[in-house]
């Protein structure tokens, strides 16, 4: 294997699937390679992909999807348990409610309305983010972690887990964006929402998770804190996790 795989997997069915891989984090070491990944949902995959998938020897899935969203479009990949870890409600499901009530959205309420939801996933979805890491550190067994289009929840939870490898924030956020360059919105011919909303919904922006890192600076001191306090990863979690999941000599 090369020491500096392709981060993107460029799957047919999952075209936000990508490694975490490579990034510098603590002591000046890089996080494993083929370790952790991250995607959009996994039920598009064709048998190609599913080759591909099976030989990078994934054992475990984590889906933060809701209930309806799993149910909708579900999956099946032999010999991988699936974990589900619904986080609810989703932005797509609050913009539709919105629609509903017949009230106009424009791309600044929309803005608004993502930053709110990042916020939440800091206060309101803590034991999921919880969940995750404490399969981390039950294993270092390859594993993905996706939601649908692999860039909100996933987002959030990829740079949880990078900082808590103390890979620079800088150097998060530039992780975080790559969806912009990587992710394909559905086709959506019945979208309602404008199109230049549907552009700020089906994307990513940095303001998105510095809303959700601001608040987590602001309520708990910082990241290592809310790590501690809000997730049960301490100082021992973290170093079992750099043991695990950063290169060594």
């Amino acid at each position: 294997m090369s020491t500096n795989p392709d981060r993107s997997l460029k799957l047919a069915g999952a075209s936000n699937f990508r490694d975490l891989g490579g990034y510098t984090g603590a002591d000046a070491r890089p996080v494993r390679w083929r370790r952790l990944f991250r995607s959009d949902h996994l039920a598009a995959l064709t048998p190609q992909d599913a080759e591909v998938f099976t030989s990078l020897g994934v054992t475990r899935v984590f889906d933060f999807r809701g209930r309806d969203e799993r149910a909708a479009v579900p999956y099946e990949l032999p010999g991988v348990a699936q974990h589900p870890l619904p986080i609810e409600p989703t932005v797509v499901q609050r913009m539709k409610d919105l629609l509903d009530a017949g009230q106009a959205v424009t791309p600044a309420h929309t803005v608004e309305l993502m930053q709110e939801t990042y916020r939440a996933f800091v206060h309101d979805n803590a034991a999921r983010f919880a969940a995750l890491f404490q399969h981390l550190l039950d294993s270092d067994a390859p594993l993905v972690f996706h939601c649908t289009a692999g860039k909100d929840r996933t987002g959030f939870a990829a740079a949880l887990i990078l900082l808590a490898l103390d890979v620079p924030r800088d150097v998060v956020m530039q992780d975080y964006l790559l969806t912009n360059d990587l992710y394909r919105m559905p086709a959506l011919p019945d979208a309602r929402a404008p199109r230049e909303v549907l552009h700020v919904l089906w994307r990513v922006q940095q303001e998105f998770l510095d809303a959700a890192l601001h608040a987590v600076d602001a309520d708990y001191g910082g990241v290592q804190p809310y790590l501690s306090r809000a997730l049960g990863v301490g100082e021992a979690e973290r170093a079992q996790l750099k043991r695990w999941y950063l290169q060594h000599d």
